[in-house]
């Protein structure tokens, strides 16, 4: 693993402090604060190499002017049933906090099924649960924990990944499903290895079925070593490895088999197995009327711990 010097983060500051102004304010915009540690994410994500650091950040505040993201907060995607049918088949969610207060992002792959509304509503929903956690979860547990908290872990449920429902569609039809998945998880994927490097400590992969590991064997070799290291194809539900590192509160609902019941103060958003793909549940609920009211110009009031 390359180790990032303070020489080389000078350098890298000494060429963002000669970019253009809406650059500046862009980069304000994205390291709430941080600068030093957001240099050291695109550094990490190349390796260490400064002008390919440099030249992925710039392209980052590039897309991020071009696309106004620094807004996107203040874009709810409407009708609500709408956005519910989005949430509905794109299931990601967070389940509550480590032990030493990084966000659980949970993600459903298995059961999503990204059928219920064009691609852009998946990407605009997706970048605006990405930049709530940039700007309103991580900021607030870094408050509440005392030290600066920028990433996250992510548990991967594969409940439901199986290629033998395909046999039962008419073929054309299985073509243009698999076009249109295809399509939309590379943008996604694209933008967060793009645009979001380095904010995710572990994956953490649960309830993998035969399909899943017989596939992992195959595409584990082909991954970067940083990125292959990072993931973890955990026994069953993941229960008892993911006990070791967060509170049964904070676990994802598709972990809790038999899990038993314990109080923390890390475990907030998440209550009894609530299942946290929900619309209904209390991170999303959150960041639903944040976007509104941010859209209405209302300034939202602090999370509640």
């Amino acid at each position: 693993m390359v180790v990032i010097t303070q020489d080389m983060i000078k350098q890298f500051q000494t060429l963002m402090d000669a970019a253009d102004e809406p650059i500046k304010i862009t980069f304000e915009n994205l390291h709430q604060g941080y600068p030093t540690e957001t240099v050291i994410r695109f550094l990490k994500a190349r390796d260490g190499n400064i002008s390919k650091a440099h030249n992925m950040l710039i392209d980052c505040l590039n897309w991020r002017i071009e696309n106004k993201i620094d807004k996107i907060l203040s874009k709810p995607i409407v009708p609500a049933e709408f956005y519910r049918s989005v949430r509905d088949s794109h299931l990601l969610g967070m389940s509550g906090y480590t032990k030493d207060g990084r966000p659980v992002i949970a993600v459903g792959v298995g059961l999503s099924s990204y059928d219920k509304a064009s691609i852009q509503y998946y990407v605009q929903s997706h970048i605006q649960i990405n930049e709530y956690i940039d700007r309103v979860i991580l900021p607030s547990a870094t408050k509440e924990f005392e030290r600066h908290i920028s990433t996250c872990v992510k548990v991967l449920d594969m409940t439901g990944l199986k290629l033998s429902h395909l046999n039962q569609i008419k073929v054309p039809s299985v073509i243009l499903i698999l076009e249109h998945l295809n399509k939309l998880l590379t943008v996604i994927s694209n933008i967060d290895d793009l645009n979001y490097p380095e904010k995710t400590d572990t994956y953490y992969i649960v309830n993998a079925p035969f399909v899943f590991s017989a596939c992992w064997k195959v595409v584990k070799p082909l991954l970067q070593e940083r990125t292959r290291k990072r993931v973890q194809v955990l026994s069953g539900c993941g229960k008892d490895d993911l006990l070791k590192i967060m509170d049964c509160e904070s676990l994802p609902h598709f972990c809790t088999k038999q899990a038993s019941g314990s109080s923390s103060r890390y475990a907030r958003n998440s209550t009894d197995g609530e299942c946290c793909f929900s619309l209904d549940h209390g991170f999303h609920r959150q960041l639903y009327n944040y976007i509104n009211q941010q859209a209405a110009g209302i300034e939202p009031q602090p999370l509640s711990n």
